[in-house]
């Protein structure tokens, strides 16, 4: 196979390729790449996971397998994205050795994006439901079991399920078509700053309240002996997903990164800010559970269920409800732009689409996708083919087999075929940053340790350490 890339002959695809849009300055960097690596898992599935694990031990573990699985692996996508200033598959395609089908983890990440989207999308859809009301103040109960009803109610209504999806996948094709500057660049400078102000202005309240020593204890200060082979694993896992790489999405926008950004310093930000949020929300959540005698491990339902009866028993609860809502929704906004932009920039530059029809094609396959799932709950809750329903599918074949996959290809791929001379080029910016010494630290982990972690990262979440 040739590392030319796409055939020269083909007039749209070149076309496409030349009108590739770009971030503008190194803070449109920043905000587009922390808008992609924070999502719905900082808001819902990282204190829960938390909560459900001992707290402060698991925090631990989670931050040093992050500098050794998601670090690695966010340096190398973005490395490998704006080396070739292409999409995913005409990337690896254009830097693989000559006969080797690497660019097959572009067709598997593009894949992973349309899987995880079509359910994503209808979490979202549950998250802009809940801010319209909390504004309206339906969802105020402190009893868990109404607040339980209020979202079976969401869940199980067809129309509600289909429409709000549709209302997501509608809001987020309307910035893609924007383009990258205009839209996801534009929209994630406004956003990520209105999430961090939230966050803080809800973190500092919630610190008032008479349980925040405890959920500060419950943070930071470690049970050594709630680390268990399960926890570190869950960790590990945790590490991986929650900085959105394995899916081309980090590959995708270290195509638009300008040639004088510092790849690993911008890494190394993202995931400091990534932590960041995730704490805040931390200490958002869990003084107010404790205040109201509210388990931490509530796990998922931590988000919809258990939050909501919490600010029923707040001063201005409905206020406090709406704004937490909509900081999720402004979280859940910037992971779903870099997924949904990874199979429209495939689409805009291999089949020569221009940018609009590729969007709005993207947008119409998961409108199809994302109705299974959306459906799951309601008139398809009956059709589980393998003991599990679409929902469930599309997360389980996504995150247990496309992305750690994915994410052990690329470390793979950039350890060893791609090789180190190129790798370093990229994170010294071609000798004028001094990173060659770190370039080769990470090939290193690329090679011997990523790859091993996420092997075993993919093993539990199939289930073959159940037994252990």
């Amino acid at each position: 196979m040739s590392k030319s890339g796409p055939s020269s002959t083909d007039a749209s695809r070149a076309h496409a390729a030349t009108s590739r849009g770009a971030f503008s300055s190194s803070l449109g960097v920043l905000a587009a790449t922390l808008g992609s690596a924070v999502g719905l898992g900082n808001i819902w599935k990282f204190p829960s996971l938390t909560g459900a694990n001992g707290g402060a031990g698991f925090l631990l573990i989670y931050l040093l397998s992050t500098l050794f699985i998601g670090l690695p692996l966010m340096v190398a996508e973005i490395a490998i994205g704006r080396q070739a200033r292409a999409n995913p598959i005409s990337a690896l395609r254009q830097l693989q050795p000559r006969g080797a089908p690497w660019w097959l983890i572009g067709v598997a990440g593009m894949a992973a994006a349309f899987l995880i989207m079509a359910f994503y999308s209808e979490v979202v859809a549950w998250v802009f439901a809940y801010v319209a009301k909390a504004l309206s103040g339906n969802l105020l109960s402190s009893d868990p079991v109404q607040t339980q009803a209020s979202f079976d109610a969401l869940v199980r209504d067809p129309v509600q399920a289909l429409l709000w999806q549709w209302v997501v996948l509608a809001f987020i094709g309307g910035i893609l078509l924007l383009g990258v500057t205009r839209g996801i660049e534009a929209a994630t400078k406004r956003l990520m700053p209105l999430l961090f102000l939230l966050l803080v202005l809800l973190g500092g309240y919630s610190l008032t309240l008479p349980g925040a020593g405890q959920a500060l204890t419950f943070l930071f200060a470690p049970e050594w002996h709630k680390i268990t082979p399960a926890v570190v694993l869950t960790a590990m896992g945790l590490a991986f997903f929650k900085l959105s790489i394995g899916m081309g999405t980090m590959m995708t926008y270290g195509s638009y990164f300008t040639a004088e950004q510092n790849i690993p310093a911008t890494a190394t930000r993202v995931m400091l800010a990534d932590l960041s949020v995730s704490l805040l929300a931390g200490m958002a959540i869990f003084p107010a559970v404790f205040s109201f005698g509210f388990q931490p491990s509530a796990g998922p339902s931590l988000v919809f269920i258990t939050i909501p009866a919490v600010f029923a028993q707040m001063p201005g609860g409905s206020v406090l409800l709406a704004a937490f809502f909509l900081l999720t929704a402004i979280a859940a906004t910037g992971a779903m732009l870099s997924l949904m932009e990874v199979p429209v920039v495939i689409l805009h530059e291999r089949w020569g689409l221009s940018r609009p029809r590729a969007t709005l094609l993207t947008l119409l396959i998961l409108g199809l996708l994302g109705a299974g799932c959306a459906l799951s709950q309601s008139t398809l809750a009956t059709f589980q083919p393998g003991g599990r329903t679409l929902f469930d599918w599309a997360d389980y074949l996504s995150s247990n087999l496309l992305l750690p996959a994915g994410g052990i290809a690329i470390a793979l791929f950039v350890g060893w075929a791609w090789g180190e001379r190129a790798f370093a080029a990229q994170l010294s910016n071609h000798g004028q940053l001094g990173n060659q010494g770190l370039a080769r630290v990470v090939s290193l982990l690329l090679r011997w340790v990523t790859p091993v972690l996420i092997l075993l990262v993919m093993l539990a979440g199939l289930g073959v350490f159940s037994g252990a």
